[in-house]
């Protein structure tokens, strides 16, 4: 992945504040590989699992430290990315008649407080609708590489921060609160939500493949394998190559996320159309 001198975006740096360092691909262990697979790219409100009773600390704690270099190098990517994604969303959202708003990107260490409630490293990057933020301990990277078998790269982050903003895309829109409104109703089976959920995240991974065409078009960011990352990363953590790793079978009835194919078919639709019109994934379910 190619750097510019692009550096904005909303980012709110909490790492330092306390416990131990947090690089990526520098360290391991972050929780078990279920909690991981069930909560990497939420999609809705994960307040339900921050909330639990297995998560009970309430923030970062111990004396301030000072940022190692390659900590403030990471929050130079991130800064940039932040840029890139404000700039082509603020551009597709004017195309469309719209107006778009930044999200905050809350990088951590450890946990750190969101309105959905306590964030932690164990539960991957995730976005809160309910304060529109996106939360990210970097140190999960090791986790996706060690556990789920996805080379890192740097543009793998970037497409992981993609897909968080695509959910705040689908705030933005209206989509997440429809879901929600379906979730809350109780009129749905387990069955029918699961496949709402598969909808959100597969929209998601459109919206990232869209930012990436998008962006590249503009800032000529990719370089020779990063949009391989990118699908590499997608279907690691696609459902049916989770419960291989994690049960031994698959059940595509309780899928959330997709499988693997799905998420690379939908990351790549998003990247060879660059065009949001195009990510209708709910075909009906929403009407």
């Amino acid at each position: 992945m190619r750097w510019t001198d692009d550096r904005g975006g909303n980012v709110d740096d909490r790492r330092g504040s306390g416990g131990g360092g947090g690089g990526m691909i520098v360290g391991g262990g972050l929780g078990t590989l279920i909690i991981a697979a069930i909560v990497f790219f939420l999609g809705g409100d994960p307040s339900g699992i921050l909330n639990s009773g297995s998560i009970q600390s309430s923030g970062n704690s111990g004396e301030k430290r000072e940022l190692t270099a390659e900590e403030k190098n990471i929050g130079e990517m991130v800064k940039m990315m932040a840029a890139w994604n404000t700039q082509t969303w603020d551009q597709i959202f004017t195309e469309n008649g719209m107006k778009y708003t930044d999200p905050e990107i809350v990088l951590f260490q450890t946990t750190t407080n969101s309105a959905c409630g306590t964030a932690q490293s164990a539960m991957g990057p995730f976005y809160c609708p309910a304060d529109q933020k996106i939360y990210m301990d970097m140190s999960f990277f090791n986790e996706l590489q060690q556990r789920f078998g996805a080379k890192v790269t740097e543009f793998t982050v970037a497409y992981v921060l993609a897909h968080e903003m695509g959910h705040h895309i689908q705030t933005l829109l209206g989509t997440t609160q429809k879901v929600d409104a379906l979730r809350r109703s109780g009129k749905y089976s387990e069955e029918q939500m699961n496949r709402v959920s598969v909808a959100t995240e597969l929209q998601a991974d459109f919206y990232a493949g869209v930012w990436a065409k998008r962006t590249d078009d503009s800032k000529k960011i990719l370089e020779p394998g990063d949009i391989q990352s990118a699908i590499d990363a997608a279907q690691a953590v696609g459902d049916d190559n989770i419960q291989k790793r994690s049960q031994g079978y698959v059940n595509q009835e309780s899928f959330t996320h997709g499988s693997s194919a799905q998420r690379k078919e939908w990351f790549m639709k998003g990247y060879n159309t660059g065009d949001i019109r195009q990510g209708d994934t709910f075909n009906q379910l929403l009407k």
